[in-house]
């Protein structure tokens, strides 16, 4: 008889985010799969279960997943965790889950934290659609074609990043799509829990020095709105307006070109031209 996959979500940060249910799959399965058997230790520790654990990670996600899946064939009820929140959301679980559809082996979610979820609900952003992208691609042709998808998008979008590259992301995030409103939630959950709620350009000046796990929330939701009232505007009342932002003459002129939709050279010869 085949055994089960669960999938079990973990707390983010405080530990007592944890469901009775979660708790009582983590006793009553025989082997946990865990991205850093080390972190699962201490939550494991913490709540007395002790089980066999097996590091499963995202470097090892695909050697790994066959393994565990001729254990659940063998009969064995595994729970796949990660270090935070629901597996399969930026973290590993989804191809475990793609293997056992094909082996139809049974799959139950065991619901919980999800960091995504949690600061969409503080951010004050609409909530009634939304996209996800997850961590933004390393590769600079990658990122600036994923920016430009995100540019066109109607809705919220929601990031997640990492303290050191934070900085980088919103400097990306300001040249490419523009100096929306946006919210950042850091550390979710734990002692240092913080919402700042801003424009991209606020944010760049209030995490000079980050520290801790970030989830970007972005407003595109007025976009459109926000084109229509810049062709409405003089170019000195837009120009004043970045510049009470704190942006540079350069930097403003380049946004001013991106949301007119010209050059920059033909923004630069306009306020020549007024002089």
């Amino acid at each position: 008889m085949k055994g089960t996959i669960y999938l079990v979500a973990t707390p983010i940060g405080n530990l007592k985010d944890i469901t009775f249910r979660a708790l009582e799959t983590l006793k009553t399965v025989d082997i946990i799969a865990a991205e850093d058997t080390r972190h699962t230790l201490k939550l494991l520790n913490h709540y007395e279960i002790t089980k066999p654990l097996i590091s499963y990670h995202r470097h090892n996600e695909e050697i790994k997943t066959q393994g565990l899946i001729e254990k659940v064939l063998e009969g064995k009820n595994i729970a796949i965790v990660t270090d935070a929140g629901t597996p399969g959301i930026s973290d590993p679980g989804e191809e475990i889950v793609k293997e056992a559809i094909k082996n139809t082996i049974e799959i139950i979610p065991i619901p919980g934290a999800c960091a995504l979820i949690n600061s969409l609900i503080v951010s004050g952003i609409n909530t009634k659609e939304f996209s996800f992208y997850g961590f933004l691609p390393l590769n600079k042709k990658n990122r600036k074609e994923k920016l430009a998808q995100i540019k066109k998008e109607q809705k919220t979008v929601i990031l997640y990043e990492a303290p050191h590259k934070l900085q980088k992301t919103l400097q990306d995030i300001l040249k490419n799509i523009g100096n929306i409103p946006a919210c950042i939630v850091r550390e979710l959950t734990k002692l240092h829990e913080e919402k700042t709620y801003a424009t991209i350009s606020e944010l760049i000046s209030n995490f000079q020095q980050p520290k801790g796990e970030f989830v970007i929330i972005l407003d595109l939701n007025k976009i459109e709105e926000d084109e229509q009232k810049f062709t409405k505007m003089t170019l000195e009342e837009q120009y004043l307006l970045y510049e009470r932002q704190g942006l540079e003459k350069k930097e403003i002129i380049k946004q001013i070109a991106k949301d007119r939709k010209v050059s920059k050279n033909e923004i630069y010869q306009e306020f020549i031209n007024l002089k």
